[in-house]
């Protein structure tokens, strides 16, 4: 595949503002950070009720207030996710949040009960995991708070969603730079354009680099480095695939318009979407 010079411009372009975005949200203060994965969270729902109702006739027939069940359960769970909130009692929102998440899905359990609308309850379930568990995830770490050690104190909530991200924004880059240049082997049927050289050649860029800088800047385990920037990769490219899967069901290209040469938000947020689970479920059950 040759390099398009004017779609890697344009790509680079959008990734630099995405990257400007994203770094403003993490880095102002938890609150930016809040505010922008619940934008986040909010038109990813929107466009993957979109992607269902192309694939599914059954999806489509659910009424708009069942629809937005899903995406309100989420907004509980991302809120029941928090942990240290600066000025504000974080176990009534959690509470809140837990109870609203609740509410939703009882809601959904009366709707299938009534329609007995399979199709409609397996999208809600997916779109639940793939989107809003992986925001909540994201904010979870968000909102994890300082480590001390003897030689120092890291910002864990503050570095760790930074680290996937970056993991995320060099993999996407380098491969398609990588694939680009050298690229001849189909990855998969799935997504055509992406090749094995490429897939492997950005996460091994990607690895080298969060690992070194990592470890230069932060002094931090190499190791755990390494499996971290690892996971990120690996899941990132399922939920690349995951995502062109749906867009190839669905008949479509792009699952928006919002941002030149990626996309949508899904489109955009397809790798971390998923990737950040997988890093999350390690930090729990490992570290």
């Amino acid at each position: 595949m040759a390099l398009n010079k004017q779609t890697f411009k344009t790509r680079t372009l959008t990734s630099i503002v995405f990257v400007i975005v994203m770094l403003f949200g993490l880095l102002l203060n938890v609150w930016s950070f809040l505010l922008l994965f619940c934008i986040i969270h909010f038109y990813c729902w929107r466009e993957y009720e979109k992607i269902a109702n192309l694939i599914s006739a059954a999806y489509n027939t659910a009424s708009q207030f069942q629809k937005k069940m899903p995406l309100v359960a989420g907004f509980g769970l991302m809120i029941f996710m928090c942990n240290h909130l600066p000025a504000i009692n974080t176990s009534s929102i959690n509470s809140f949040g837990l109870y609203l998440m609740i509410i939703c899905l009882i809601i959904l359990f009366i709707a299938f009960i009534t329609n007995r609308n399979f199709k409609f309850i397996i999208f809600s379930l997916i779109g639940l995991f793939y989107i809003s568990v992986a925001c909540a995830c994201m904010i979870n770490l968000r909102t994890s708070g300082i480590i001390s050690d003897n030689a120092f104190s890291i910002d864990f909530g503050l570095m760790l969603p930074l680290f996937i991200i970056i993991t995320i924004w060099i993999n996407d880059t380098m491969a398609y730079i990588v694939g680009s240049l050298i690229g001849k082997t189909p990855l998969s049927s799935i997504s055509p354009k992406k090749t094995w050289e490429g897939t492997i050649g950005g996460a091994l860029l990607a690895v080298a680099t969060v690992t070194i800088c990592g470890y230069f800047f932060l002094k931090a385990d190499v190791i755990q480095l390494i499996i971290i920037a690892t996971i990120t990769c690996i899941a990132g490219n399922f939920g690349d695939l995951f995502e062109s899967k749906l867009k190839r069901l669905a008949n479509i290209k792009d699952s928006g318009n919002i941002m030149p040469g990626h996309g949508g938000f899904l489109d955009r947020f397809d790798s971390l979407l998923l990737a950040v689970i997988f890093v999350w479920l390690y930090i729990k059950l490992f570290l």
